[in-house]
C-alpha cells in the first residue's frame, strides 16, 4: 500500500529484539518509513544509521503510522505497552506477532475492537535471520480487510499466508506446527544423546540419522489422508501393536546407557493406551485420536 503519491506506506515496529529488529530491517530494506519503538533503549542503533525513526514513547510510534507492528516476548507484555494509548490505535491497523496461544489471540482481538483498532494476529515461522526471504513464511488471521489493505506490507516479512477471520487460528497453526518442530527436536535430543553414550560422535551419527528421518518424512501425507478419513486400519505396515512391542526397548536402552529416557516415556504410555484400548492392529495414526479423546479414568477401557 502506499500513501496515495506513490510512496511506501508508513511503518511502526513496537519491540526491537532479535525478531522486531529483523521485521523492522526488511521495512527499511524495502524502502518503507520506519519508526521503532522498544522499552529499553539503546537498541535501534543499527536500524537509526539506516534510516528508521526512533522515537521515546509509544504514543508516538503508533502516531506515527496506520500500520502498527508489534512483537514482544508474550501476550501480558502487549497488553502492558498498549492498554495505556489504545486510544491512540484506533482507526489503525495492528499486527501482532508475538507468540501466544489463541485464546490469548481472541482476547487480544476483543481489546482491540473495542477500541476502534483492526486486528491481525500473526505466527512468523522463520528465525530472525530468514526473515524477509523466501525461506520464511507468516500465518495470520483477524481482520480480512486488514490482510487485504496491507497485504504488500506483510509480504516483505515472508509468505504471508491468511487464515480466516477468527483471530486465534494463526497462533493455533503456529503452535500446532512448532508442536511437530519440538517433538522431531526431542527425538533428535534422545537419539544423540544414546548414540554418544558410547562415544558415537554426533558429526558421524548424523550422516545415518538424515535419510532415515527424510523416508519417514515422506509419509506424512499418507498420515494425513488416514487422519482425514479416519482409516487407521487399511494397509497397515507396521501396527500400533508390534511397535508397542519394541519400544519399551528404547526405554530399556537408555537407562541401561546412563540416559533419562524422560523424553521417550509419554510416547510409551500413548502406545500403551493405544493397545489396551482395542487398538494393536492400527497404524500409528491412531493416536492422534487418543489425544483428542478424554483420558480414560482407572478400570475404564481406552
Amino acid at each position: 500500500m502506499s500513501d496515495g503519491n506513490g510512496s511506501r506506506a508508513p511503518v511502526t515496529i513496537i519491540g526491537l529484539g532479535a525478531m522486531g529488529t529483523a521485521l523492522a530491517g526488511a521495512y527499511l530494506a524495502a524502502g518503507h518509513p520506519t519508526t521503532v519503538w522498544n522499552r529499553t533503549g539503546g537498541r535501534a542503533g543499527d536500524l537509526v544509521s539506516r534510516g528508521a525513526v526512533e522515537v521515546p514513547e509509544v504514543a508516538s510510534a503508533v502516531a506515527a503510522s496506520p500500520l502498527v507492528i508489534v512483537c514482544v516476548l508474550d501476550y501480558p507484555a502487549v497488553r502492558e505497552v498498549l492498554d495505556p494509548i489504545g486510544a491512540a490505535l484506533s482507526g489503525r491497523v495492528l499486527v501482532n506477532l508475538t507468540n501466544g496461544t489463541p485464546a490469548q489471540a481472541r482476547e487480544t482481538a476483543t481489546w482491540a475492537a473495542g477500541h476502534g483498532v483492526d486486528y491481525l494476529d500473526g505466527g512468523i515461522m522463520a528465525m530472525p535471520p530468514g526473515i524477509g526471504t523466501s525461506d520464511a513464511f507468516v500465518l495470520y488471521s483477524g481482520s480480512e480487510d486488514a490482510f487485504v489493505t496491507y497485504r504488500r506490507e506483510l509480504e516483505l516479512l515472508g509468505a504471508a499466508s491468511y487464515l480466516g477471520t477468527d483471530p486465534g487460528l494463526a497462533a493455533l497453526h503456529d503452535l500446532a506446527l512448532l508442536s511437530g518442530v519440538y517433538g522431531m527436536f526431542a527425538g533428535f535430543v534422545q537419539a544423540f544423546a544414546l548414540a554418544g553414550s558410547e562415544n558415537i560422535r554426533a558429526t558421524e551419527f548424523v550422516a545415518l540419522l538424515t535419510p532415515l528421518l527424510h523416508a519417514m518424512l515422506a509419509d506424512l501425507p499418507n498420515w494425513a489422508e488416514r487422519i482425514d478419513s479416519g482409516d487407521h486400519t487399511t494397509g497397515v505396515v507396521s501396527n500400533l501393536g508390534m511397535q508397542a512391542t519394541a519400544f519399551p526397548n528404547l526405554i530399556r536402552a537408555s537407562r541401561d546407557q546412563g540416559v533419562r529416557p524422560d523424553l521417550m516415556a509419554p510416547m510409551q504410555a500413548l502406545l500403551d493406551r493405544g493397545v489396551t484400548g482395542g487398538h494393536g492392529k492400527a497404524d500409528l495414526t491412531v493416536l492422534v485420536e487418543l489425544l483428542t479423546s478424554p483420558a480414560p479414568t482407572k478400570g475404564t477401557p481406552a
